[in-house]
């Protein structure tokens, strides 16, 4: 026997005389709806593919005339419409209600149905849209769309142009629809998520191989041109020291002492080459101090800095790095960019056992917009402190004014901290 298509579905659950009217017949259509609407589920369909669909199998279900999906936004506080039925499909993605607003914005407020019978004009929360044609329809029932995980992903409006008492029964059933309809959006939009959670975590990888490559290179350079220089010039002193030996005593003890200052001058670019890959003093004497010896290490002389670290009580080790790797970060981007100014840092645990970063500046500022707008993707600058902050369940604001200074935050909420 061949099934019917959806339009047909649609008609015999409507029409006067057809198989709708029997309660057998009307539980067969139901049944064959769900099990479609259980297969776009399933079918990996994207989201505005299924919006499409969704309205037109739920005026399937529920023998209805007209048909709106109404989605929250990311900011929770208001609904988009994002599916409609014909012929209101090109409202989608145009209308926007506050959450409370209208019936859909009410029933998604206070997650519970509401049933309109007739005179919804007189209805407080009913809010007039004249291009979804409210006037054509008497009777409304409204249910909210919530996941299985109990996350709110909007309501669903249907109409009816004759007046209908929807029985208990149908708002049941309306619910039921709904909340199929909210599994399916909701692992959709899981989905688009993971995808685009993967895309950021893969663009943090590969800017992080950059940036390893060039802090090698940095290091490459310094050691070429500091440790490499200073070696080959001992190296030529301790020859010339040998040569006057049998000669001339003191031009050797002249050229040994030089080849010793030059030696002194090896190690302490050594030094600061491995400080810089890895700070012992981290590792020796812990996070607190070694911030306080940072900030002098690395701005610049007309920087003035005030360090403040609280008691931080336990925290990982690789916390502990991102985090001095933050204001390490931080401190280089005052050195470079906010000339004469006073720094203050400050790192403290809240009572909510969170990590709060603060590193503001008096210096030149800058426009935020601007940088915005213009930020390349490959600056290891802000973008470096967010990734770092991000990759321990933490994240960045900051805030700027040209010649008031720069404010940046850093927080990692405790249960990031484990």
């Amino acid at each position: 026997m061949r099934e019917a298509s959806l339009a047909e579905t649609t008609r015999d659950a409507t029409s006067p005389g057809g198989r709708g009217t029997s309660g057998e017949d009307r539980t067969l259509t139901e049944n064959r709806v769900l099990n479609r609407l259980i297969e776009l589920v399933f079918s990996g369909s994207e989201p505005d593919a299924m919006l499409a669909a969704i309205p037109e199998l739920i005026l399937a279900a529920v023998r209805a005339d007209a048909c709106f999906v109404h989605l929250v936004d990311a900011d929770g506080e208001h609904l988009t419409l994002r599916g409609a039925s014909e012929p209101y499909r090109a409202m989608v993605g145009r209308l926007t209600l506050a959450l409370g607003q209208g019936v859909a914005g009410w029933v998604a407020q206070h997650r519970s149905p509401v049933v309109i019978v007739d005179d919804k004009w007189s209805d407080p929360r009913y809010h007039y849209v004249p291009e979804l044609g409210g006037d054509r329809y008497t009777s409304m029932a409204s249910v909210p769309l919530i996941s299985p995980s109990g996350r709110l992903i909007g309501a669903v409006n249907i109409h009816t142009e004759a007046r209908r008492e929807f029985t208990r029964k149908d708002v049941a059933f309306l619910e039921h629809v709904a909340s199929l309809v909210a599994a399916a959006l909701e692992h959709t939009t899981l989905l688009g998520e993971l995808a685009s959670k993967e895309a950021v975590l893969q663009g943090m990888i590969e800017r992080s191989v950059q940036a390893q490559e060039e802090e090698r290179r940095r290091v490459a350079t310094e050691i070429h041109d500091g440790v490499t220089q200073h070696l080959i010039s001992i190296w030529y002193r301790l020859n010339a020291c040998e040569n006057l030996l049998g000669s001339d005593v003191g031009g050797a003890c002249e050229e040994l002492a030089a080849a010793k200052e030059l030696i002194d001058e090896a190690l302490d670019e050594a030094r600061n080459a491995i400080y810089d890959l890895r700070p012992s003093m981290l590792d020796d004497l812990g996070l607190a101090p070694a911030l306080q010896a940072l900030a002098p290490r690395t701005l610049a002389e007309d920087q003035e800095p005030r360090v403040v670290v609280g008691d931080l009580g336990a925290v990982p080790p690789h916390v502990e790095t991102a985090l001095y790797r933050i204001a390490q970060e931080a401190f280089n981007n005052i050195r470079k960019h906010a000339g004469p100014c006073r720094v203050n840092f400050s790192l403290e645990r809240g009572g909510d056992g969170s990590l709060r970063m603060v590193v503001s500046d008096d210096g030149a500022g800058f426009d935020v917009e601007a940088y915005r707008r213009g930020h390349p993707e490959t600056s290891f600058g802000l973008t470096g402190i967010a990734e770092r902050a991000s990759l321990i369940g933490g994240s960045l604001s900051f805030d700027s004014v040209p010649g008031q200074g720069t404010t940046l935050e850093v927080t990692i909420p405790g249960g990031g901290l484990g």
